[in-house]
């Protein structure tokens, strides 16, 4: 009878597991309304990402501040809660808490992540890290191999995970890969690894760091579109249920530059892994799919004035001013004026030419990105973040719950209520944005 009841209760379980909501979160960091809307207008078309069923805004202060960063911001998409700036999966007082991913894992989902920053950064970290300082990548390296909480990991950052001895930056002596394989993983570097593994436990790591940027990204390191379907293709591939958090890392980088171009081909990478996610979860027709950002960074503007933006001057740009840079001294006063020319279309004053000139070197980038953004009608109130609202997307079952006017942290809350994962209570954190 009590061998009956053991196996009645299994067949239960693994029903439940059989017919469990898939998830695939994808968050444009640093992306909101204006960031989409300037990539779609210089794309000449409706971004996938904007053809998502449901919409929903969503605030996204943390626990100390009205403007937050990508650790708290991460902290609350994830685990439900605020924070203070800088920490990751803790409460403002230091408690761990875990978040849905380990949830999940813990429940017999399989848990993924492809990023195009490094694995130990702010945002893929928030799915299975617990520091009060995000700057502990090499402790967050070492919470990611220990926990094995996320099955299959593609991003950047190797260098976090191997001592200084052989090129990293861990002085514990420890070779974390080495550690991983040990417990299962398949450690892959290269494109061409990725195209063909079929491990359920992989650890790609495509560069010592982040990843190259989007728009001079070589073949050597793969795209964020392609890392996501490998990612779909091993995480579901075993019929278990799975939550896979996607990371477009970069959109942020761009736009703390004020570099529209930069701003434009990150927004399309991160648009065409939204674009794999979808073709997904309607083929499997059980797979959640949510799309939203962290943060708006840079307090991006659609015009500079003039009720006009100069679209077909802004289309014909060549790259970012860091690549720009890259070929064009500013000290060659005749060859500078002539590549801006070449790049971007845009002439230049003397007085112009001038003030850049006087630029210190280590702002020149976001100095000149922001001239050359203006130029064609893009303005920027900041090279930081913004408090600004950003969008929520959702397609598939139970996506009608994304709709209206909700905080970053009512979004977990919703993904554990639709998955039945369990009855937690989320902590209640007294923040500088309660009771307005």
């Amino acid at each position: 009878m009590k061998l009956r009841g053991f196996v009645l209760l299994f067949l239960v379980f693994v029903t439940i597991i059989s017919f469990a909501l898939n998830i695939i979160y994808l968050v444009g960091d640093g992306m909101s309304f204006n960031q989409l809307l300037l990539a779609s207008i210089l794309e000449g078309r409706v971004l996938t990402t904007m053809t998502l069923p449901y919409t929903a805004i969503q605030t996204t202060y943390s626990a100390d501040s009205w403007v937050t960063d990508s650790a708290p911001a991460g902290t609350a998409l994830f685990a439900g809660y605020k924070t203070l700036n800088s920490a990751i999966g803790v409460l403002p007082n230091g408690t761990p808490m875990p978040s849905i991913f380990e949830i999940a894992k813990s429940a017999g989902y399989n848990i993924g992540l492809a990023v195009t920053c490094r694995v130990t950064h702010a945002t893929p970290a928030s799915m299975y890290g617990h520091v009060t300082n995000r700057n502990d990548e090499v402790i967050l390296a070492k919470q990611l191999a220990e926990s094995g909480t996320v099955d299959v990991i593609f991003g950047g950052g190797w260098d976090m995970f191997v001592p200084t001895a052989q090129g990293g930056r861990r002085t514990d002596g420890l070779n974390l890969i080495e550690v991983m394989k040990s417990k299962g993983y398949e450690y892959i570097t290269t494109v061409e690894q990725l195209n063909t593994v079929q491990s359920s436990k992989v650890l790609g790591l495509f560069a010592k760091g982040h990843l190259d940027p989007v728009s001079n990204r070589s073949s050597a390191q793969p795209t964020l579109d392609v890392m996501t379907k490998k990612a779909l293709e091993l995480l579901s591939k075993d019929g278990k249920p799975f939550m896979l958090m996607v990371e477009g890392s970069q959109i942020d980088w761009e736009a703390h530059s004020n570099d529209f171009y930069g701003v434009w081909k990150e927004v399309v990478e991160f648009d065409n892994a939204v674009k794999v996610a979808l073709e997904f979860a309607a083929k499997d027709g059980n797979t959640l799919v949510i799309v939203t950002g962290d943060h708006e960074t840079g307090g991006l503007s659609l015009s500079k004035g003039g009720y006009t933006i100069n679209v077909e001057l802004a289309r014909k740009a060549k790259g970012t001013t860091q690549m720009f840079l890259s070929q064009y001294n500013i000290a060659d006063k005749e060859k500078f004026i002539a590549g801006l020319k070449e790049w971007y279309g845009i002439s230049i004053t003397d007085a112009e030419y001038e003030n850049l000139r006087q630029i210190p070197s280590n702002n020149l980038r976001r100095e000149l990105a922001r001239f050359v953004s203006e130029k064609v009608g893009f303005g920027w109130t900041t090279f930081d973040h913004t408090a600004a609202p950003v969008p929520v997307y959702a397609f598939g079952p139970g996506a009608h719950y994304f709709t209206g006017f909700m905080d970053n942290t009512d979004i977990p809350k919703i993904i554990m209520k639709i998955t039945k994962l369990s009855a937690i209570s989320f902590p209640e954190v007294k923040t500088t944005g309660s009771g307005y």
